[in-house]
């Protein structure tokens, strides 16, 4: 008894010396659980604290390392009898939910509600939509000095200059609004172009020419700059298809024209040249 008395005074005595000579630095983030300390024989001595007693801060450890969320891991099938989830997965034995799963929408037999529900309304696959743009526009356009009224007007022009937006589909469609603003010549080239505006422009001197552009041939019109950085060349203008070959004048011109194309006599009782060669 004495010898164990012995020991445990002594390495009482050389841990309190060093945890004096040695404070213990704690990071301030992490709490701090103290130690309940010893009683002293003598506690008039060191206010409390003598040889055989001292108070002490527990160290970070690696147990006591949590994250700030809780994780919980996923369940890991087919790994054996012994894990629970092992052969099956969890699915049983046999049957459509064993295999796989169903096709979508598949409701066991029954009329799936895609078929119950009615049709309504039609899409026409062949529509075109053409970006109106108004005379009225064009004219103050022209007055402002943003379109040069002696040159030939394209829609790259009109784009150019902010008459129209920058989504062209299938083309621009030349409506009369403001057509008593034009009092002077202007030849422009469009994809179709209302009764009206073609009176009031050709009444003011002027041509409207209807031009037809594929999807590629409006690209190579109004952005000439993506072909060179990819370095290709333009594409040759396409022929409109038979159904359109009536609603044109004539094709599209690549690169963007600067001088109209005259109408001829004959354009006007036969087929337009350019469509036929």
């Amino acid at each position: 008894m004495l010898r164990r008395r012995l020991s445990s005074i002594l390495s009482t005595s050389i841990l309190s010396a060093s945890v004096r000579a040695k404070p213990i630095l704690t990071p301030p983030s992490i709490p701090v659980r103290p130690i309940q300390s010893l009683q002293c024989r003598n506690p008039s001595k060191n206010g409390g604290f003598g040889s055989e007693g001292f108070r002490a801060y527990s160290l970070l450890s690696l147990n006591d390392l949590r994250d700030k969320l809780p994780r919980k891991q996923k369940t890991r099938k087919g790994r054996g009898i012994g894990s629970g989830k092992g052969k099956t997965a969890g699915r049983g034995h046999k049957g459509q939910k064993a295999r796989g799963s169903g096709k979508l929408g598949f409701e066991g037999g029954q009329t799936p509600l895609r078929r119950r529900l009615p049709k309504r309304g039609f899409k026409n696959p062949f529509s075109l939509t053409f970006q109106p743009v108004g005379l009225g526009k064009i004219a103050k356009l022209i007055n402002a000095g943003k379109i040069d009224s002696s040159e030939l007007i394209t829609m790259k022009t009109l784009k150019d200059t902010g008459a129209i937006g920058k989504q062209i589909k299938d083309g621009v469609r030349l409506m009369g609004r403001g057509a008593e603003q034009i009092q002077w010549p202007i030849h422009l080239e469009v994809s179709r172009v209302t009764v009206r505006a073609k009176e009031a422009v050709e009444a003011a001197g002027g041509s409207v020419r209807r031009v037809y552009y594929n999807k590629l041939g409006f690209r190579a019109l109004l952005t000439p700059e993506w072909f060179e950085k990819k370095g290709r060349l333009l594409p040759k203008a396409a022929r409109p298809p038979p159904k359109q070959m009536d609603k044109v004048d004539s094709i599209g011109r690549l690169p963007a024209p600067t001088k109209p194309i005259p109408f001829l006599v004959e354009d006007k009782e036969a087929a337009p040249p350019s469509l036929t060669s």
